[in-house]
């Protein structure tokens, strides 16, 4: 199942998964597997990941980067197949995302004897990158009946959904909000009126898609593999300034 409908798609070009997570969804949709435990299992697959990493086996650390983004992509596809949407795996997800992101960053850091600041600002280019990519993805699904489990504006703690518990759905979002906020009000200060604008061609939305976890994770595994490990970081930092650049077209539409 789709997060739009299909006379709103545009191609995703970090959702190259997909079609993989859709069978691996399917294969789970009549066994007691739920979604959260898919998305323990894509944290999993980063750890090895980064494990891999720091061992210099840079062809494993790629796969298991690239199930990681599978299963990332799965979790979700279970969770509409069953029919079964909480705040709880949303936030989770999210969670799980941005730990993992600084985890594969320092494994980075690491091997490469990379500047910290460098990378703590590279960290930060990825996280600006994929929080622009969400937020105008929410704003076009929230404008075409999509999936709207994410919401444009996470300012408050939701009601839990049927079949989760209000307790864990508060722990998660006060995580969520203490690991996202800063960038979260950093790129709607930059584009506060993206909601009330056009909706977005699909060019851009292909454009900006660059910007998601599943394409930054891509490009960390190529680079790996091609011996250009050493470039990961500088790459990183260069490419957020596309978020100016994205934004300023979105503000001309």
């Amino acid at each position: 199942m789709s997060k739009l409908p299909k006379a709103h798609k545009f191609i995703d070009l970090s959702d190259y998964g997909r079609p993989v997570a859709r069978v691996i969804s399917n294969a789970l949709k009549d066994t007691k597997f739920t979604p959260v435990h898919v998305t323990i299992g894509f944290i999993i697959s980063g750890l090895i990941g980064v494990i891999c990493i720091l061992l210099g086996h840079y062809w494993l650390a790629g796969f298991f980067l690239i199930l990681k983004s599978i299963l990332d992509a799965a979790d979700g596809e279970l969770a509409r197949i069953k029919n079964t949407p909480s705040y709880t795996g949303r936030y989770l997800d999210s969670v799980s995302d941005i730990i993992l992101n600084a985890i594969i960053l320092l494994a980075i850091w690491y091997i490469t004897d990379s500047n910290i600041l460098w990378t703590i600002v590279a960290f930060a280019g990825i996280q600006l990158q994929g929080t622009l990519y969400n937020y105008y993805y929410v704003i076009l699904r929230n404008q075409f009946n999509g999936d709207t489990t994410s919401r444009i504006f996470e300012d408050t703690t939701p009601i839990a959904l049927k079949g989760e518990k209000q307790k864990n759905v508060n722990i998660l979002f006060k995580l969520y909000k203490l690991l996202y906020g800063g960038f979260d009000k950093t790129i709607y200060y930059l584009d506060q009126n993206a909601s009330h604008g056009k909706v977005f061609p699909k060019w851009l939305m292909t454009a900006i898609s660059t910007f998601g976890l599943g394409f930054q994770l891509l490009i960390i595994a190529v680079m790996l593999v091609s011996g250009l490990k050493a470039y990961i970081i500088p790459f990183f930092i260069s490419y957020s300034v596309m978020i100016f650049v994205f934004i300023a077209i979105r503000k001309t539409m």
